[in-house]
């Protein structure tokens, strides 16, 4: 078994890391901890992929989205959350304060939950009884929503589960699998979902970059394989079994969490969310 995350997870830490790094004061998200975790190679900043101006709209979006969930979780007062492909998620550690309140569920393939506990516990981490890091072996068929309730998950008890980052990655009929699931839980439960908008959506100064980033991920095996515009994720959201589906803008980001900003950075227009509440 390969015990190490995905390239991916790994630059979502690192993008999360920059925005603390180089774009000025208030920041969105505070997580240098997943830099941590990554425990990269000196001078990882001159990666290709970690310009500061090119990755500018794309870091912007990934501290907007982790950020947006946060407050959602915060405001919500539920107490169980879900983490569908966790990654190097720093929630759990960065906001104990609000993480212990709670019951934590962390979902990713069994390499990375063994590769991250080990790392936790490497940077001084325990792993508190309220944190379930839950292996999910999806090659081989495993399903995700049987291993959460072996872990403890609480069917009868409201949650808030988050997919970020995950949808580009999967086929129409697995994500409708996925909403389908999800639609079951108890009332009250939500369901954040990050999709990626076709190219022909994506605002025209940034759909250069876009594009490459749709061609570096299908050179590094990865494709993206499903793209949606605002109004088919909803229906389909709604036609798996959600009473009421809110859809998270750019715009809403900007509104949130970037107006008062006097450097100009905002998030790109490629990938948005969508909020389903059961």
């Amino acid at each position: 078994m390969e015990q190490e995350p995905d390239h991916t997870a790994v630059r979502v830490a690192l993008w999360r890391a920059l925005h603390v790094e180089i774009d000025p004061p208030p920041h969105v998200l505070d997580d240098e901890l997943g830099l941590a975790l990554a425990a990269p190679a000196p001078g990882w900043q001159a990666r290709p992929d970690m310009d500061p101006m090119r990755t500018r709209t794309m870091r912007a979006a990934i501290v907007a989205r982790a950020r947006f969930v946060e407050d959602l979780v915060s405001e919500a007062r539920l107490d169980q959350y879900v983490i569908l492909g966790a990654g190097l998620d720093t929630f759990a550690q960065r906001r104990a304060d609000l993480a212990s309140r709670l019951r934590v569920f962390e979902v990713d393939q069994p390499g990375t939950q063994a590769w991250k506990r080990a790392r936790l516990v490497a940077l001084g981490y325990e792993i508190p009884a309220w944190l379930h890091l839950v292996p999910v072996d999806f090659e081989r068929g495993a399903s995700w929503w049987d291993e959460l309730v072996r872990a403890g998950f609480d069917r009868a008890r409201p949650a808030i589960v988050s997919s970020l980052g995950v949808a580009m990655y999967l086929t129409r009929d697995a994500i409708a699998a996925t909403l389908r699931q999800v639609a079951q839980l108890a009332p009250g439960s939500r369901f954040v979902l990050s999709f990626i908008r076709p190219p022909e959506l994506v605002e025209p100064d940034e759909r250069p970059g876009f594009e490459a980033a749709m061609k570096g991920a299908a050179a590094a095996g990865t494709p993206f394989l499903s793209l949606f515009a605002p109004d088919e994720i909803v229906a389909l959201a709604r036609d798996c079994g959600f009473r009421d589906v809110q859809h998270v803008s750019r715009d809403d980001y900007v509104t949130r969490y970037f107006a008062a900003r006097t450097d100009g950075l905002a998030p790109s227009s490629g990938e948005e969310l969508i909020v389903a509440r059961v």
